[in-house]
C-alpha cells in the first residue's frame, strides 16, 4: 500500500465509523450500556486510525482539486464547505463527551453526547460522500487543464 491508497482507506474507515456511530445509538436508545460502550470505543478506534491517515495522506498531497463544472462542483463545495469545520469541532467535541464517560458521570456524558454524536454522524458521513466525489462519481480529468 502506498500514500496514494488511502483516500479508499480513509472513505473505508469512515464508513466503519458511521455503522459504529448509528449502531450505538441504537444499542443507548434500547438501553444496552455494554453494546454501546462497544460501539462507541470502536468507532473512537477506527476514527483516530481515520486520522492518522489523513493526516499522512495530506502531509503528502496538501490539495486535491474538484475538476467539474456545474451542479456537481456546487453540491461538493457545499459538502466540503460544512464538513471541514464540523470535522475539526467534532475531535474537541468527542474528547469532552468521552471524558465524562470514562469517569462514569453519565449525565454529564449524555448531555455532550446529545450534541456531539450528530456532528459526528454528518463528518463521517460527508466524508465518505466527499471520497465518493473526488474519486468515484466526478474523478479527476488529466486532461482538464487543456479544456481552460
Amino acid at each position: 500500500m502506498t500514500v496514494q491508497d488511502l483516500p479508499v482507506v480513509n472513505a473505508t474507515l469512515n464508513a466503519i465509523a458511521t455503522y459504529f456511530i448509528v449502531s450505538g445509538i441504537i444499542f443507548i436508545k434500547r438501553g444496552n450500556k455494554q453494546l454501546h460502550a462497544f460501539c462507541m470505543i470502536h468507532a473512537l478506534i477506527i476514527s483516530a486510525a481515520f486520522l492518522t491517515c489523513y493526516l499522512i495522506y495530506h502531509y503528502s498531497y496538501p490539495t486535491t482539486k474538484f475538476t467539474h463544472e456545474g451542479w456537481p462542483k456546487i453540491i461538493y463545495f457545499i459538502i466540503l464547505f460544512t464538513h471541514i469545520p464540523l470535522a475539526m469541532l467534532s475531535l474537541p467535541m468527542i474528547i469532552l463527551t468521552v471524558i465524562p464517560a470514562i469517569r462514569r458521570k453519565f449525565e454529564k456524558h449524555k448531555r455532550f453526547a446529545k450534541w456531539t454524536y450528530p456532528v459526528w454522524l454528518y463528518v463521517s458521513v460527508t466524508g465518505v460522500l466527499v471520497y465518493l466525489m473526488l474519486y468515484v462519481w466526478f474523478p479527476h480529468d488529466p486532461l482538464w487543464r487543456l479544456r481552460e
